[in-house]
């Protein structure tokens, strides 16, 4: 792989990182939120784990998990560049128009909104879909079987995710968010 695509996707990678530290500093207070101990163990400790399985390094070469299953290519680390690039600008967006009702964590702010508009008309939780489009370029880029895990690791985590906050806005928005939820899929405009 040419060290020039694993530079950009670490960029990108670092853009959206930025942009998500500044963009946290005006939130709504919480009225709700998950304890922190099980949101370590269900969320961030996934985090790290695929993290460090899909950093760009040698430390498990000569293991299956270091072992290609794409090809060593042009064309594959481009796409792979592509995915990354288009995921963090989607979750970017997303986390744009949720504007002061983002979290990390699951939580209920003050004031919460339910927010339909921007990428929110095609996919209920699109922060997670951009993620998971920059998971799978990775995956491209690396090409490695360990990649393929980690992407594992954060789907999982994000899906557990994702059904909490499901019902937590279940209970708080009542029938408007069962009808948004049989409007638009969660995470795959149409599929899933």
């Amino acid at each position: 792989m040419d060290i020039s695509f694993t530079t950009l996707a670490v960029a990108a990678w670092l853009f959206f990182l930025a942009y998500w530290l500044w963009s946290a500093r005006r939130l709504k207070p919480s009225t709700r939120a998950e304890p922190a101990l099980p949101r370590f163990f269900k969320y961030w400790l996934p985090i790290i784990l695929a993290i460090l399985l899909m950093w760009p390094s040698t430390w498990l070469d000569g293991t299956p998990l270091g072992d290609r299953f794409l090809p060593d290519t042009y064309a594959v680390a481009l796409t792979g560049l592509l995915l990354i690039v288009a995921g963090v600008l989607f979750a970017c967006w997303a986390r744009y128009i949720l504007g002061s009702n983002w979290s990390s964590e699951v939580q209920l702010k003050q004031d919460h909104e339910l927010i339909e508009r921007g990428p929110y008309r095609w996919v209920r939780h699109p922060i997670y879909t951009g993620i998971l489009l920059a998971l799978l370029g990775t995956v491209v880029l690396l090409g490695e079987w360990r990649a393929v895990l980690g992407f594992v690791i954060m789907f999982v985590s994000f899906w557990r995710k994702l059904r909490l906050e499901e019902t937590w806005l279940g209970e708080h928005f009542g029938p408007v968010y069962a009808d948004y939820m049989r409007r638009v899929k969660a995470l795959i405009p149409g599929i899933l």
